[in-house]
């Protein structure tokens, strides 16, 4: 189930759901890790659709990004002064931790909100009922079953050394294949 969709097709979908959202007077929240995932969904954000607003959590890490020439699109502070100017029409990319309580329900439009995660566990099924999420985007940080694959074959090793994750499998995978000694 490890396998990565392509990231213009995840970021075809994250739009056309907040698009959907804004229609229907929702406000789209978007849930990711603060460092590292919350800027890769912002990079992904059309902002023609509407306004971009982040967590405080957000902003001073994105700024190491931008600093470094990595471009990701304006984006407002999510508080109470920018609430009415996202209110059902705008996406807001916020920790997981922050999904809940009275701080999220200050940007909820005349639909509510709509909650989703990216995240590589969108993969699992099931996953994104046992969280209460209304929709889930496959989106991880790690590499898929094959480009672990391609890379073990591209190292030429003989023998791989395997330390993380699901380590059994693979093992039994490259033994039973003979693509290395795991």
């Amino acid at each position: 189930i490890y396998r990565w969709p392509d990231r213009a097709d995840v970021a075809e979908e994250i739009n056309a759901w907040w698009l959907a959202n804004q229609q229907a007077g929702r406000t789209t929240v978007l849930l990711a890790y603060s460092l590292g995932k919350a800027q890769r969904v912002l990079r992904m954000l059309d902002p023609s659709i509407g306004p971009i607003a982040v967590h405080g959590a957000i902003p001073k890490l994105s700024a190491v990004y931008t600093k470094h020439g990595i471009d990701l699109p304006e984006a407002l502070h999510a508080n109470t002064d920018t609430a009415d100017a996202i209110k059902g029409q705008g996406s807001i990319v916020c920790p997981p931790s922050a999904s809940s309580g009275p701080w999220l329900r200050r940007f909820a439009g005349s639909g509510g909100t709509r909650i989703a995660m990216a995240s590589g566990w969108m993969r699992v099924r099931g996953r994104r009922r046992w969280q209460s999420l209304d929709h889930g985007f496959v989106l991880s940080d790690h590499a898929d079953w094959d480009g672990l694959l391609r890379t073990i074959a591209d190292t030429g090793a003989a023998r791989v050394g395997l330390t993380h994750g699901s380590a059994e499998t693979m093992a039994r995978y490259l033994n039973e294949t003979g693509r290395a000694d795991a």
